[in-house]
């Protein structure tokens, strides 16, 4: 496959915060040929593995936002809970798949009150997820139940990925489905590369309710190093002002400096860019102080540890329609992998 292919392999799969089982075995197969071991911890991190020595650890989180079943109404229409950071604006009128107790897959919609029969001051309000229902087309609660439907059962909105045009894409889960390949791949262009330190790659469960998987991972892990990969906070678009576009797509990968769960070591930072600067891969800044990412919870484990982070820019995460541009993502893999070469000096002066 090449990058494109593995890019909707991982995004297609379902993967919503606690529900990451599909994706990890995606990405358990895609990683196995290029590591020593892979492990699944009792959060469900998937941990893989190669080579002896000092702990690197890389970590992207498999996880996406989602929903999960809190109400199965009297007439058979579903209620929501959020599973990580959605905005009330775009969930109405969506295609959604639920995930049932037995692995089968449902369709549903969020459905939308018409217009027709509302105020013009109710046709203007954006409706808050806990007013918004589900239709699976069931009649009544014991039809929904007879669908396979319980409470607590998984969901996101769900549109396949696309190519929009030649180099440009579009999917679900970008945020950080593009971090779980940018480290496959440098697994695979790391193979039969003998390196001075332990590589450890953590695919992280739940980052998008609190960081919760990569906070176990690097405890286990220790490292004395670590790299967060995430797709990030694409806003080079219409009504936003340059100053507060976090990245910008088409500018390579972003180097993160500080953001709302870490500032980083300013010397791994400019490690980072000598990186780059060394070998003529484009790179830009992720403007402080958006976001957080898994780099938040590792840096405070075990005493300390010098973490960085490294972004695929991609505009509208947490929507199913994602974008980016297929040649960023190819130079975050060429930092990430070149970065991944050298550590072994970095990891020397700590």
């Amino acid at each position: 496959m090449n990058l494109e292919e593995k890019l909707q392999v991982l995004s297609d799969a379902f993967g919503v915060a606690g529900f990451e089982d599909e994706v990890r075995e995606v990405i358990r197969q895609m990683a196995a040929p290029y590591v020593d071991r892979c492990e699944v911890d009792p959060l469900g991190n998937l941990i893989c593995t190669r080579g002896e020595g000092e702990a690197v650890m890389v970590d992207a989180h498999m996880d996406e936002v989602g929903f999960m079943v809190r109400w199965i109404e009297k007439d058979g229409f579903l209620r929501l809970t959020a599973l990580g950071g959605w905005d009330d604006r775009i969930l109405l009128g969506h295609r959604l798949v639920l995930k049932t107790r037995s692995g089968a897959k449902l369709q549903g919609v969020i459905g939308a009150t018409p217009p027709h029969i509302l105020s013009e001051a109710e046709r203007n309000k954006v409706v808050p997820l806990d007013d918004l229902f589900v239709d699976v087309g069931a009649r009544n609660r014991e039809e929904a139940e007879a669908l396979g439907v319980r409470i607590g059962d998984p969901a996101t909105i769900h549109y396949p990925f696309v190519r929009l045009r030649e180099g440009y894409v579009t999917g679900k889960a970008f945020d950080d489905r593009a971090g779980c390949l940018v480290a496959l791949e440098a697994l695979r262009l790391l193979q039969g590369v003998k390196l001075p330190y332990k590589l450890v790659v953590n695919f992280a469960v739940f980052e998008e309710g609190g960081l919760r998987g990569a906070k176990a991972a690097a405890y286990r892990i220790a490292p004395k190093l670590a790299l967060a990969l995430e797709g990030t906070i694409g806003a080079d678009m219409p009504g936003v002002p340059e100053a507060k576009q976090p990245v910008r797509l088409g500018q390579g990968p972003a180097i993160t400096l500080a953001d709302r769960s870490i500032t980083v070591n300013p010397r791994l930072a400019r490690f980072l860019e000598k990186v780059a600067e060394q070998k003529g891969i484009r790179y830009q800044y992720k403007l402080p102080a958006y976001g957080s990412t898994d780099a938040g919870a590792i840096h405070t484990e075990r005493g300390g540890i010098v973490a960085g982070v490294v972004s695929v820019p991609c505009r509208y995460i947490h929507s199913p329609v994602s974008t980016l541009w297929l040649s960023d993502l190819e130079a975050t893999v060429h930092l990430v992998t070149e970065f991944l070469n050298q550590a072994g000096e970095f990891l020397a002066t700590l």
